[in-house]
């Protein structure tokens, strides 16, 4: 039995409005934090993570996409914050993080995820991932399913060859434009935009590099999600992740594309706490 079922939006989904842009075509405005219950920097494998917390109860971790920053969750975090102690961070070397000197790997980030979890003395936490980060999830997932409760991925791919060519993407395009204002922004090194972007996208040609054998050992609950206009992942590349790890559950969410989370929050919402509310069913003969 799958952890979740595949919502039946996409039968009831308004279609976008005469002469509108449909949502999927659309970038919305990046939306903002707001006041957490507290902040700061965590010293993480060699380098300074940002962090911020909201809410309180049961942790959840939220990780942001490449060359984003964990703003892009300001939809998410006030309707988590009311059940769920919330932490949010810069993936190393974007936003407010530093980089260091090693090359960008999801095993890396996953180990700043980890290293951060310590740091904030959280042994276990639910983790929600969206691009990038949904990729980190499931490689913490694989290697590390002790610290993890579940996890819900949106828009990862399995390797490299399940992802499509951006390049003439205007919704692509204009968010790494702002991604890019962004990082002037928000960076401690401001001027070294190029630089991630080359390591991020030397990371995107070569990572990750999941096998149906690696994934059918993932054994926590698990949403393998995406939209159903992503213009960056293979819709049978989503599909397949679905189908090789053990009883995930998939979610295609309707008129949207890679930034759902923007772009129709309150479905992307739905799904997320539907997922996170949900009492998994125990191992025979666990307690």
């Amino acid at each position: 039995m799958c952890w979740f079922c595949l919502f039946a939006l996409s039968i009831f989904a308004a279609p976008a409005l005469a002469g509108a842009q449909p949502p999927w075509l659309t970038l919305p405005p990046a939306p903002t934090l707001g006041e957490p219950t507290q902040s700061g920097t965590a010293p993480v494998n060699g380098i300074k993570i940002w962090y911020a917390e909201f809410g309180q109860g049961p942790p959840v971790i939220l990780l942001h996409g490449g060359l984003a920053n964990a703003s892009y969750w300001g939809n998410q975090v006030p309707v988590l914050a009311k059940s769920y102690r919330v932490i949010v961070m810069d993936s190393r070397g974007h936003g407010r993080s530093t980089r260091g000197e090693l090359p960008l790997s999801y095993d890396l980030m996953a180990s700043d995820v980890l290293a951060l979890m310590d740091f904030l003395k959280i042994e276990k936490a639910a983790l929600v991932g969206w691009s990038d980060g949904a990729i980190t999830g499931l490689t913490i997932a694989l290697h590390y399913p002790g610290r993890i409760t579940k996890l819900f991925a949106f828009a990862a791919n399995s390797t490299p060859a399940g992802l499509k060519d951006t390049a003439q993407s205007p919704v692509f395009n204009a968010f790494i434009a702002r991604a890019k204002e962004e990082y002037e922004r928000l960076s401690p090194t401001p001027g070294n935009f190029q630089s991630l972007l080359d390591g991020v996208t030397q990371m995107w040609a070569t990572e990750p590099n999941f096998t149906a054998e690696d994934l059918a050992n993932i054994r926590v609950p698990v949403i393998i999600a995406d939209g159903d206009h992503d213009e960056a992942i293979k819709r049978e590349d989503t599909e397949f992740l679905a189908r090789a790890i053990p009883g995930a559950g998939l979610l295609i969410e309707p008129n949207v594309s890679h930034f759902a989370l923007l772009q129709d929050p309150e479905g992307f919402n739905c799904g997320l706490t539907h997922f996170l509310a949900r009492a998994e069913p125990q191992a025979p003969g666990n307690p």
